[in-house]
């Protein structure tokens, strides 16, 4: 059995510059943080060639091309796993809610095949290949920064190159930094789950159609090298009116984005003390990011309770995708061989006096940090 954990995330600034529609002509930035709520992928053989998958629903085929759920069938078909397995999906939060939930699924789920394969794959790879499967094969109108942040775990800055390529470098601050940056920011649920594709392809959509847009994101770009840069010299104030200065640019990447309602919200929530925010993910719904000195913390969660507001109380993950259990399926021929490789080290050991001179293989991939 393998159980793999991939954190959520929340992105400060940058969302936009991850599409390809932007930055293969300019280059993107996105200043992004994972999160300690999380996405677990349970792997398990059964007893015969079926598949058996779990999530919200419960699916049980003979062939992995007639399942329904598109992120399992296209991991299962990358990683060459095809039949016999039971995968059960458990998540900490909900779908839809903008915190990067199919990413984490998908670098989740593919961490945990290649496990189960006893082959690890670094981040970067895990992230490569979750990218390939939702935007090449499924053609999901997402960018690239979930996949990469839920790889790598962290604080992290992504850059996104005209040839494809994204570099991922951490910020680096002290302890005490980081303590004042989570400190500040408040995370509530709206209540409103929505599927972010409509306001994704539009987005796209107006990227490919007019050169303000591209400088739109241009402007959210710069905004999250500004972040970067108050961070690493620990003016951690600065980023609140950052973040609504980005809040209110991503308002003109779709007509969705926001609403009426959710601008009213953030209205009240200025006015009760907070001094930036954002609507987490694609927007339309999910979950309200703010900054909010200490001091009025209180004043502003009073004022989302009242408007029906649930707080998620939150801290930076520091680590990505993860294996945190792996067992040996005795009765697989890679279980047969590991249990054969046992016994004849024992009886090894037993003829030198206790000495050791085979290795044993290894029951548990190591992940990069």
């Amino acid at each position: 059995m393998i159980i793999s954990r991939t954190p959520f995330r929340v992105s400060l600034a940058g969302g936009g510059s991850d599409f390809a529609e932007y930055y293969r002509q300019r280059p993107g930035n996105v200043v992004t943080a994972a999160i300690d709520y999380y996405m677990y992928v349970t792997i398990n053989r059964r007893f015969d060639d079926s598949i058996r998958v779990s999530y919200t629903r419960t699916e049980i085929v003979d062939r992995v091309e007639d399942l329904q759920h598109d992120l399992i069938r296209e991991c299962m078909k990358l990683t060459g796993l095809t039949s016999g397995l039971e995968i059960t999906t458990i998540a900490d939060l909900p779908a839809g809610i903008g915190l990067g939930s199919s990413s984490t699924l998908t670098v989740g789920l593919l961490n945990a095949l290649f496990a189960m394969k006893q082959e690890w794959r670094s981040p970067a790879e895990l992230a490569r290949q979750a990218c390939e499967i939702e935007i090449d094969i499924l053609r999901k109108p997402i960018g690239k920064q979930d996949q990469y942040i839920a790889a790598f775990g962290g604080l992290q800055d992504i850059r996104f190159r005209s040839d494809d390529s994204v570099s991922v470098h951490p910020v680096i601050c002290s302890p005490d930094l980081r303590e004042q940056l989570v400190d500040r920011l408040l995370l509530f649920y709206t209540g409103v789950t929505r599927e972010a594709g409509s306001i994704l392809c539009e987005a796209r959509k107006r990227l490919q159609a007019s050169p303000d847009n591209l400088a739109v994101v241009g402007g959210l770009v710069d905004i999250a090298s500004r972040v970067r840069r108050a961070i690493l010299s620990g003016r951690i104030d600065c980023v609140g009116d950052l973040l609504d200065r980005g809040w209110r640019l991503k308002k003109q990447m779709a007509s969705n984005v926001s609403n009426g309602h959710f601008d009213a919200i953030y209205t009240a929530a200025l006015e009760a003390g907070a001094v930036g925010g954002k609507i987490a993910g694609a927007g339309g719904g999910g979950c309200l990011l703010l900054f909010v000195p200490r001091e009025r913390h209180d004043a502003v969660r009073a004022v989302m309770s009242a408007a029906g507001l649930r707080e998620i109380p939150f801290a930076i993950e520091p680590e990505g995708s993860r294996i945190i259990h792996f067992s040996e399926d005795r009765h697989s021929p890679v279980g047969r061989t590991a249990k054969a490789q046992r016994t004849a080290n024992a009886g090894i050991a037993g003829r030198t006096g206790g000495k050791r001179r085979a290795v044993a293989i290894s029951a548990r991939p190591q992940q990069a940090s």
